[in-house]
């Protein structure tokens, strides 16, 4: 290659136009770069604005979360995860047991267990598993074969087996079978006092008895306690507060006597067999606080099997139904005429055998006339006639507020549930009608409840006072401490003592010389009443040939304290009375309450003379 001439490169180095070319080609290199530089500080600005923006945006919008999130949702988040770290729980607590007047066990719950069986599990042939079972759990061999045969897992070979059975179970060593522990309500005396103590269903609520009226002493407070869950959800018991599973040892006592019970019920049931009879009841109190020391009620039921009974034996009678007392009402009208002044104790009467009210003919129940008699003969010859005529001499109106005194046409503040309102006629319609008054005098026209009937007898024994009839005593401890006892009605005074006493004393002839003479107990002054009524139709008028059979009884005659009620419904046969039905039963049940209460002798006994 052939270079040019140094001379000819100096002087192309010295061309002024070359030169200023040259400066004006470094001065735009400086512009442009310098203008680059200016671009790129510009966009650097740009993008330093844009991140700080993004931040500003950014951190405005975590702090707006972190607001919302801790202000304004703070409160119902901060629950949502402590519902997901605890759990309430609510313990179990058995039902408080049910005790007698002795202590003795009426009801309680006990673990029962639910027995399944899973074929696919079994070790044996379905032959060999029935063989084993069948026996302990009372069934057919050749049924739980088929049982077996039906299901492959799960099956349900008995829904509550207590744990004496349970433990047979498991000492077979089987394979295939589960066992599921729940608490069940089981009644020791099976059906002896179902009428007063009822019995609870499936979802342990109480459904008749005190397991219904009682229901708040009976249920054990629970109290319902948080409890750390971990990660996988198991509830943490090292943080359950102390002793929350603790539960108090308080049982519900009640007033009954089982033993007197028992004995009653017996009485009761033989009675009713003899002469076919529909249903009866007994019922004992102690008229100085209205205590029942025993309420017996037939037909009844089994409460651990009450799935089996007639929903109607579920309501106690003697509470829920109404009946006419018949006579058994007239020693309470001879109280009201004494009380009143329109009669003395001395007063004789004409007893014809038949009486004239308006437009109505009344006789006695055996058609017959007692002449001249005595108020304490009325009573023991049951005279509707001498009845009447005591009523009469009462004006109406006085008589009729003294029904209302004594609280027929009203409940009874019992403790016992579903109890009814007697029934009594309005106060215009009873002073208008002068049959009203002379049919109430003999216990028919009206109705009540047998509850109610010792209730007011309670009235004769105590001195005059109306106390309020109950089985429930209260709370106690294990050591028979009181803690808890629920208040009740005070008592009001009725009748004066004088007048109550005196009418227990001519009560005391029914039994020594009139129809109420198999109640007699040798060496005790008893009191009493027969009550042989018509039996009422719930269409209106009477049943034609049922009857309603009674006797009250009170006594000592001394020192009065106890009432004893008989009732049996629709005995049958000729000789089907308050003395031949009742009387008997109640004779058994004193019999009975004179050694269980320690009642003295009244005058002393007569020993009998030994056959030779």
């Amino acid at each position: 290659m052939q270079k040019l001439p140094s001379r000819t490169r100096l002087r192309k180095s010295r061309n002024p136009d070359f030169k200023k070319q040259q400066k004006g080609s470094k001065r735009g290199l400086l512009g442009t770069l310098a203008s680059n530089i200016q671009n790129q500080t510009s966009n650097t600005k740009s993008r330093l604005f844009v991140v700080w923006g993004v931040l500003m945006a950014a951190g405005l919008g975590l702090s707006i979360k972190l607001y919302n999130l801790q202000i304004v949702k703070g409160a119902k988040l901060t629950e949502q995860a402590r519902s997901q770290q605890m759990v309430d729980l609510r313990p179990f607590m058995p039902r408080r047991p049910v005790v007698d007047r002795n202590s003795e066990l009426l009801a309680i719950d006990r673990p029962v267990y639910t027995l399944y069986a899973h074929p696919k599990l079994f070790d044996k042939s379905n032959e060999e598993m029935a063989e084993r079972l069948a026996p302990i759990l009372a069934k057919d061999t050749a049924e739980l074969v088929k049982t077996f045969q039906s299901k492959r897992s799960g099956i349900i070979l008995a829904p509550a087996l207590p744990e004496e059975i349970i433990d047979r179970v498991t000492s077979l060593r089987l394979n295939g079978l589960e066992l599921i522990q729940k608490y069940s309500r089981y009644y020791p005396p099976d059906d002896l006092v179902s009428d007063v103590v009822g019995y609870v269903n499936v979802d342990r609520r109480g459904q008749a008895g005190v397991e219904y009226s009682q229901e708040k002493l009976l249920e054990r407070p629970v109290q319902t306690v948080r409890l750390s869950r971990s990660g996988n959800g198991a509830v943490m018991p090292d943080h359950a507060p102390e002793g929350f599973l603790h539960f108090d040892d308080l049982r519900l006592q009640l007033t009954i006597d089982s033993r007197l019970q028992r004995i009653a019920s017996l009485a009761l049931k033989q009675q009713m067999e003899k002469f076919d009879a529909k249903r009866g009841a007994v019922i004992v109190m102690d008229a100085l606080d209205g205590s029942l020391l025993a309420l017996v009620s037939q037909p009844t039921y089994n409460p651990n099997e009450y799935a089996k009974a007639n929903i109607s034996l579920f309501k106690n009678w003697t509470v829920a139904d109404l009946y006419e007392p018949g006579s058994t009402f007239k020693p309470l009208n001879v109280a009201i005429a004494l009380e009143n002044n329109v009669i003395k104790p001395d007063d004789m009467f004409n007893d014809s055998g038949s009486i004239r009210v308006a437009n109505y003919t009344i006789k006695n129940a055996m058609n017959n006339g007692n002449g001249r008699i005595s108020i304490a003969q009325i009573l023991q010859y049951s005279s509707n006639i001498g009845m009447v005529q005591i009523i009469q001499r009462l004006k109406p109106s006085i008589y009729y507020n003294w029904l209302e005194r004594l609280g027929l046409g009203q409940k009874v503040d019992t403790d016992l549930p579903f109890e009814v309102g007697g029934r009594l006629k309005s106060q215009e319609e009873f002073i208008a009608s002068p049959i009203e008054p002379a049919t109430t005098s003999f216990g028919q026209g009206f109705s009540m409840t047998p509850i109610q009937l010792v209730q007011m007898h309670g009235a004769l024994a105590n001195g005059g006072k109306l106390v309020t009839p109950h089985v429930v005593r209260g709370l106690i401890d294990t050591k028979g401490q009181m803690h808890d006892s629920p208040t009740r009605t005070i008592s009001r005074q009725i009748f004066s003592a004088a007048t109550a006493q005196k009418v227990v004393e001519m009560m005391e002839t029914v039994v020594n010389e009139g129809s109420g003479k198999a109640a007699q107990i040798p060496g005790y002054r008893i009191a009493g009443k027969t009550g042989t009524a018509q039996k009422a139709s719930p269409n209106g008028g009477y049943i034609k040939g049922a009857r309603m059979t009674s006797f009250v009884a009170i006594l000592p005659v001394e020192s009065p304290r106890y009432v004893v009620f008989a009732l049996v419904d629709e005995p049958k046969g000729e000789s089907a009375y308050g003395s031949t039905v009742a009387a008997p039963i109640v004779k058994s049940v004193i019999e009975a309450l004179i050694p269980l209460e320690e009642i003295p002798p009244s005058k002393p006994i007569e020993q009998q003379p030994k056959a030779p």
